[in-house]
């Protein structure tokens, strides 16, 4: 928080924001689910062993939220998708944009720096729970639990579709009851929003 005030002295509009990344695959993911009494649930499992990234921003007081649909996770692809964050949300001299990141050995800037108005903030090694953007996990594999897929690109699909709608969604239920607002303290605010899905490949 005290990065947060400094930063609002320093720039007549500032905003916080969260990012992870999320793996996700051919891989099953496994969820509970209601069934009728007597009759246990199954689901088609199929192991596979391919993987995309999803890079994740959220904004904990509007519930915005900005994905990136990524095949690697590296040092290029994080500086990549920092550059294009930056310019969605118009960071710059007069917008301060604060970014609260996990200490990955990728979350590098280039050699020239962050984007101009991008702070990054780093969160203490091995701490998860501390991180807001874990939370939306649970809302981005919803099309993909329980299910088998044939390819990699059925779940790039999935998850594509998925996406465009969590970001037209800033009265989300998990978001409208403020899993992401609490850990900064904040007031849900929301309102109508255009939908700005991006969905890049290297």
């Amino acid at each position: 928080m005290e990065t947060l005030r400094q930063a609002e002295r320093l720039s007549p509009r500032v905003s916080l924001w969260c990012m992870d990344e999320h793996r996700i695959g051919l891989k099953p993911i496994r969820r509970q689910v209601w069934a009728p009494t007597g009759k246990p649930f199954t689901c088609p499992v199929q192991p596979g062993y391919e993987w995309l990234y999803v890079y994740a921003f959220a904004n904990p007081e509007s519930g915005e939220s900005l994905f990136w649909l990524i095949p690697v996770v590296n040092k290029q692809a994080y500086g990549a998708v920092m550059a294009e964050f930056a310019r969605m949300v118009g960071a710059g001299a007069d917008h301060r944009v604060l970014v609260v990141q996990d200490g990955a050995g990728f979350h590098i800037p280039p050699a020239d720096g962050h984007p101009d108005g991008i702070q990054t903030v780093t969160l203490p090694p091995y701490s998860p729970e501390l991180q807001p953007a874990e939370r939306l996990w649970e809302l981005t594999d919803v099309p993909i639990a329980n299910r088998a897929f044939d390819s990699i690109e059925e779940v790039e699909a999935a998850l594509s579709e998925r996406c465009v709608w969590l970001e037209a969604q800033l009265t989300s239920c998990s978001l409208r009851k403020g899993r992401l607002a609490r850990h900064f303290g904040l007031r849900m605010r929301c309102e109508p929003k255009e939908c700005t899905c991006q969905t890049a490949l290297f």
